[in-house]
């Protein structure tokens, strides 16, 4: 689905002229390297009715799908932007600030002290990001994957469209979107800048299994096989599983994927990625993820 995207750094030095704006134009970079295209910029002075009225018009006049501040969210009398957001914000969506902020603390203590927001106005996703270029790529890149899928799902007024027929089953049948590569993820994960933290990578890979749930957990043994799932997520819920994970003690990469639709068996329902310091550290955030995920975050329909 094609997104847009606008880019409003909010800086008194930078709206006088007085200091260059870096943050803006990286975060323009990123967006675009990631397939949004970017329809408005602004550079506008610490003024809560302004960056008030510019989220305004993103939002309900020109139906930016994204709309991201840069600036103004710290301790500073001037850092008005999250108060001007959520002035204006309809639905708050708290897993994404918090997630910045667990990236932001695995980088420096002082990341708690970011008092970023995000939420949903009419079919727009406002997310404030802190001023400094490198602050600001990382705490957008520490949450554009789920981003993405939220804004599929904001702006198809339902769920992502993340299903398509099923090979071979009927036109009537439909599975999840082909899980991602693992050789792919490690690739990816051994390139990012975390990868010097890391001395262990550990997977989780769960399918759709025949033997049914209640064979398993509770000894039915006239259970009936199961022939497939129909499988859902609270993808908010998931943030905050993620954000969780990197509180585990020597966490520095964490990454989910999610099946969605109907599946069968043998089908992918989920795949998790863990890096870490050392082995301990890796198995037992792993365990603590996979567990919250399967305990809180989706839905397991089996088909008998």
């Amino acid at each position: 689905m094609n997104q847009t995207a606008a880019v409003i750094t909010i800086s008194d030095k930078g709206a006088r002229g007085e200091r260059i704006d870096t943050s803006g134009p990286a975060l323009c970079r990123l967006l675009e390297e990631e397939g949004f295209q970017v329809a408005y910029r602004a550079l506008i002075p610490d003024e809560r009715e302004q960056i008030q009225a510019e989220l305004i018009r993103c939002a309900d006049e020109q139906k930016i799908s994204l709309i991201l501040t840069t600036g103004g969210t710290g301790f500073s009398p001037r850092d008005v932007t999250p108060e001007a957001a959520l002035a204006v914000i309809e639905r708050k969506t708290p897993g994404i600030p918090e997630a910045m902020r667990a990236e932001s603390m695995r980088i420096t203590p002082k990341g708690c002290l970011s008092r970023s927001v995000a939420g949903i106005r009419g079919s727009s996703l406002i997310i404030t990001l802190p001023g400094s270029e490198k602050a600001a790529r990382e705490n957008l890149l520490a949450v554009l994957k789920p981003v993405k899928h939220g804004l599929d799902m904001l702006l198809s007024s339902g769920s992502a469209d993340c299903s398509e027929p099923a090979a071979g089953r009927g036109t009537d049948t439909v599975s999840a979107e082909k899980a991602p590569s693992m050789d792919a993820w490690m690739r990816e994960a051994k390139a990012h800048e975390s990868a010097g933290q890391c001395g262990m990578y550990l997977f989780h890979n769960g399918v759709v299994r025949e033997t049914a749930k209640a064979k398993v957990r509770e000894g039915w043994s006239d259970a009936r096989s199961v022939t497939g799932m129909v499988f859902s997520y609270d993808a908010e819920k998931v943030e905050d599983a993620i954000a969780a994970a990197y509180q585990f003690p020597g966490i520095y990469y964490v990454r989910v994927w999610l099946a969605e639709g109907r599946l069968f068996v043998g089908d992918d329902i989920m795949l998790v990625l863990i890096g870490g310091d050392i082995r301990p550290h890796v198995v037992e955030a792993l365990q603590g993820l996979v567990g919250r995920l399967k305990e809180t975050c989706v839905k397991e329909e089996e088909i008998y």
